[in-house]
């Protein structure tokens, strides 16, 4: 009786194992997919802050004669950055000189040098910036009660496809992250 009872029971362990280890492995490969997608933002966040202290660091090359160097230079550092060189960026200095950098290739420039003189009311929200009107001197006090000043915004997008879902940081395979400096 007791044979009879062990070999009825023999074949338990290996249906239930079959039955459940499908869903151990989409569990487990769901994870892994989401910390992948939180491991590549939190690098292009990292690649973000690096431009925005360098242009804190260099304030003072915020005008028409460096304004292009800057941008060049920042742009280039964020893109070719963490995640990796496949990362492209936009650097607008104050309303003028934008340089453009696309898969860690090099800058192209755009953008007027006399813009970086002046003083904005930026508004709006990363990667669709609202400069408004150019004053000549930082008196001038935005709708906001803010006062106007010279901004280095800076755009960075990188190509990242989820396995699984898109997750709201990802959106049509893009992740998408901006800052602004303001420099004065």
């Amino acid at each position: 009786m007791l044979a009879l009872l062990l070999r009825s029971r023999r074949c338990v362990a290996a249906l239930e194992f079959g039955l459940l280890a499908p869903t151990f492995v989409m569990v487990f490969a769901g994870v892994a997919d989401l910390g992948n997608a939180l491991y590549t933002w939190s690098k292009l966040e990292q690649a973000l802050a690096l431009g925005a202290n360098y242009a804190l660091m260099n304030k003072a090359q915020v005008n028409s004669t460096n304004g292009l160097s800057l941008a060049n230079n920042i742009a280039t550092i964020v893109a070719t950055s963490n995640p990796g060189p496949a990362a492209n960026s936009t650097v607008v200095i104050n309303n003028g000189q934008t340089a453009v950098v696309t898969a860690g290739g090099t800058p192209a420039n755009s953008g007027t040098a006399a813009n970086a003189d002046k003083y904005y009311c930026l508004t709006g929200a990363p990667t669709n910036w609202t400069w408004g009107t150019a004053y000549t001197d930082s008196t001038t006090q935005c709708t906001d009660g803010s006062q106007s000043g010279q901004f280095v915004t800076i755009t960075v997008s990188y190509n990242f496809t989820p396995f699984f879902i898109s997750y709201g940081f990802v959106t049509s395979g893009l992740m998408r992250a901006g800052a602004v400096v303001q420099v004065n």
